[in-house]
């Protein structure tokens, strides 16, 4: 292969990496191909950790010889070409496959390995709603209470009668702009509240995730009325369970998700100044471990030794989205799409459940065909409507070879 990221990343970079790296343009090309696996060298970040299990100990993953480096593709925009072909033109750090709870293919790339950490961008989101889920269990958040019930302050912004299952949809009508590559959006302010880069000069940013979130006043739509993609949402989200359990999040999801799946690795969340762990797209794990995740969603909620993680009714009503308002502003790829509990879904037959990321992050659990894949990307770009659709087909395609 010949791994579009050795080679396009400059040799000076390659040498030293950590002095070289843009600090305002870490995340863009060709600097990702690094940075996406280094993020706590540069950022603060706050240790999610795995408990006891560990390498010796974590709930191991049944492996195969890779059996699907014979796969032929046949793509909307690629065309015909082998697997390899198709994750080296989509940029690929980690490519794993599981079916039938069988690892089929795990494979690594460039400067990925194993024991590395890759950020999983807005894949954290569907993380952060997969513990807000064991809360609703536990009753200490309750679906249809609204957001200002458990964050007074709230009361004075837009959030105003939303509830916690409208932030969970998207259906919020707060108006905030998710326009990446428009430097005054506000999800351009939210990386500066995140501490991701610093605020250009004549630029006034909030300090931090949570006096952003207090500053949005404005309401575009009547809450519910509308699905739009809003990444402050999970912020929001998140500062809510902070509240009801009086711990921060690295810590919630330390101890209800990541101990009782069974990690290996400890993960990690980049932190704010204020130190709040940035739910809506600062974690990092290792490819197995994001396996493991999506192994939850795709074995009703139980980890590999059997044991209840997730609520089973929380990914059943994760799968049981309302597609009619999604098809209303809808995301290109998905004409049958919809969204539900931070989770994309593709589709009304199959509901195949997907973690999301910009760059090219995807977990994809279909529980009708037993069938994962997690692909970890560093595309030169946020967002590549080619890249995606060319993803999701080759999804499909890897099902047929594998007799699904």
């Amino acid at each position: 292969m010949s791994y579009k990221s050795s080679m396009s990343v400059p040799a000076e970079m390659q040498a030293n990496q950590l002095e070289n790296l843009p600090r305002q343009s870490w995340d863009s090309p060709p600097w990702n191909r690094w940075s996406f696996q280094h993020v706590s060298e540069f950022l603060a970040t706050a240790v999610v950790a795995k408990g006891a299990s560990g390498e010796d100990s974590a709930f191991d993953l049944r492996k195969m010889a890779n059996t699907l480096d014979s796969v032929k593709l046949d793509l909307p925009y690629l065309g015909k070409c082998d697997l390899d072909t198709f994750l080296d033109e989509t940029y690929t750090d980690g490519f794993l496959v599981m079916h039938n709870g069988v690892l089929k293919q795990e494979s690594y790339f460039g400067f990925l390995d194993a024991a590395k950490l890759h950020l999983s961008q807005s894949m954290a989101k569907s993380i952060t709603a997969a513990v807000l889920g064991i809360l609703v269990e536990q009753r200490l958040i309750d679906l249809q209470q609204q957001v200002s019930h458990y964050l007074p302050e709230l009361k004075q912004t837009a959030y105003v009668g939303a509830t916690v299952q409208h932030l969970l949809d998207m259906a919020s009508g707060v108006r905030y702009s998710e326009t990446y590559v428009d430097a005054s959006s506000d999800v351009a302010l939210t990386e500066i509240a995140s501490g991701w880069r610093q605020a250009p000069e004549g630029v006034i940013a909030p300090k931090n995730v949570w006096e952003q979130i207090r500053g949005l006043k404005t309401l575009d739509a009547p809450h519910g009325s509308r699905w739009l993609y809003r990444s402050i949402e999970t912020d929001v989200l998140a500062f809510c369970m902070e509240k009801v359990s009086g711990k921060r999040l690295p810590q919630l999801v330390s101890e209800l998700l990541w101990q009782r799946m069974g990690a290996e690795k400890d993960a990690n969340f980049t932190v704010d100044s204020s130190g709040y762990g940035i739910a809506d797209g600062g974690f990092n794990a290792c490819l197995r471990d994001y396996a493991r995740f999506g192994l939850l969603y795709l074995n009703d909620g139980k980890n590999l030794a059997g044991e209840q993680v997730v609520p089973a009714a929380w990914v059943a009503a994760t799968r049981a989205a309302d597609h009619q308002m999604f098809a209303a502003t809808g995301s290109i790829g998905l004409p049958d799409g919809a969204y539900k509990n931070q989770f994309w879904i593709e589709d009304s037959v199959d509901k195949a459940m997907m973690c999301v990321g910009i760059y090219g992050q995807l977990i994809y659990i279909n529980p009708v065909q037993d069938f994962l894949v997690v692909k970890l990307s560093t595309w030169p770009s946020a967002l590549n409507a080619e890249f995606k659709i060319d993803t999701l087909s080759a999804m499909h395609q890897i099902a047929d070879h594998l007799g699904l």
